[in-house]
């Protein structure tokens, strides 16, 4: 406890002083960390994506050489370079604080781990597009298509001219209703309700 006014207001002055240093600190990393963009790019340089500080997409291009590949490919490199993106987020961060308010501060370093919890490191990628597998997400035809098709029949001369064709049975005449007599009787409702 001070032993004076005099020393109490320059204890207070003291105070509001870092405080204002402080701010500006705390602003200038705001600053920085607002005008910061992340861009990332597949490995094949078809799809480049731009995200803000905040992990938003602010930017999605797609070359025309990406016209080729399967849409379920092309998704998931978009979302590869999103994450890596994203990822990226945290060092950003600790870089921005390091330079303006310093890293031993507690609040920025509950930014940052709140950073770290909200943009984690991507998954591993797979090497080389083999090894992209490819998920099926309907079939037609046999169930199991992944079978060899079976031996083309052996071909057989003709045994002679082909058999006469089968005259059709026609069908029998429809007997019309009785005159005034509905096929079905709605009790004059609309059968749409």
């Amino acid at each position: 406890m001070p032993d004076s006014v005099e020393a109490a207001e320059q204890m207070v002055s003291q105070w509001e002083k870092n405080i204002a240093d402080r701010a500006q600190r705390y602003q200038q990393m705001a600053d920085r960390v607002q005008g910061m963009s992340i861009t990332e790019a597949s490995r094949d340089g078809s799809v480049r994506v731009t995200i803000s500080s905040n992990g938003l997409l602010t930017n999605l291009t797609i070359a025309e050489s990406a016209r080729d590949k399967r849409m379920s490919e092309l998704s998931a490199q978009i979302m590869t370079c999103l994450q890596r993106a994203q990822s990226r987020i945290p060092e950003l961060l600790q870089q921005a604080m390091a330079e303006t308010i310093g890293t031993t501060d507690q609040t920025a370093n509950a930014l940052f781990a709140d950073a770290k919890k909200r943009f984690p490191a991507p998954p591993p990628e797979e090497p080389g597009p083999a090894a992209h597998q490819v998920t099926r997400e309907m079939r037609f035809g046999p169930a199991d298509e992944d079978a060899p098709p079976p031996p083309p029949p052996a071909a057989t001369p003709p045994a002679g001219p082909p058999p006469p064709a089968q005259p059709r049975a026609t069908p029998p005449p429809r007997r019309r209703p009785p005159e005034g007599a509905d096929e079905e009787d709605f009790g004059g409702q609309s059968y749409l309700s």
